[in-house]
Order: C-alpha cells, then structure tokens, then sequence
C-alpha cells in the first residue's frame, strides 16, 4: 500500500491524503447539529410508537390516545413536537385535525432502525 503517512502532533502516523478527503466530505457543523436533533425526536418510545402507528392510517389524537393507551394531552404534546420536527403533519376536517406521516422517509428511517435491532 503506497500511503504518504505523516507523523500527527499526538504522535500517531495518518494517510494525509485520506484524512483530507474525509475532513472535506464532513457535512458542515449546522447539518451535523441538525441531524442530531432529527434523530433526537426518535428517541421517545411514545413518539415511536406515534409514529408507527401513523404509518398505517391517518389518526386523530383520540384514535392515537385509544391505540396507545395514554391521556390526550399527552398524546397532543408529542404530536406537537413530531410537528415541529416535520415528522407529522396535519390536515383538518371539521373540528377534527388528522395526524400523518410527512413523507415516506419516515417510514423508511423506523423501518431501516428495526431491521437493525432485528438482527
């Protein structure tokens, strides 16, 4: 293998090259900062289980509170959190707001995290 290896200043030898290339490829801070938060939002086993649910049908937050066995205001502060975080969002039909996935990436992001802890 022909790597120019230097000598870093905490006395390990590194590829220049490679790291320079990996340093470029890093997403800016903001990004990095930003996915954190996105994946921060999945880490609430009731938000989950929000979510899962809505991956089957539209819901309304007494649908939801029935599924989940929870209160509704409970179930309406995660939901305004999903919201915030563009998880959900809602449309409204009379007096009743029905809750939806955003996009399929959703979907795709819990199905690809079960998969993993499947296996």
């Amino acid at each position: 293998m022909n790597c120019k290896k230097i000598l870093s200043e905490n006395g390990s030898f590194i590829d220049k090259d490679t790291s320079l290339k990996v340093f470029e490829n890093l997403p800016i801070d903001e990004d990095i900062y930003d996915l954190a938060d996105f994946y921060k939002l999945f880490a609430d086993s009731t938000r989950l289980k929000i979510l899962i649910a809505l991956e089957e049908e539209e819901l309304c937050v007494s649908d939801l509170a029935t599924i989940l066995d929870m209160g509704q205001s409970a179930i309406s502060h995660q939901l305004r959190v999903l919201k915030q975080g563009r998880l959900v969002k809602n449309r409204r039909d009379g007096k009743v707001i029905y809750y939806q996935l955003d996009d399929d990436h959703i979907k795709e992001i819990i199905s690809s995290g079960l998969d993993h802890i499947r296996e």
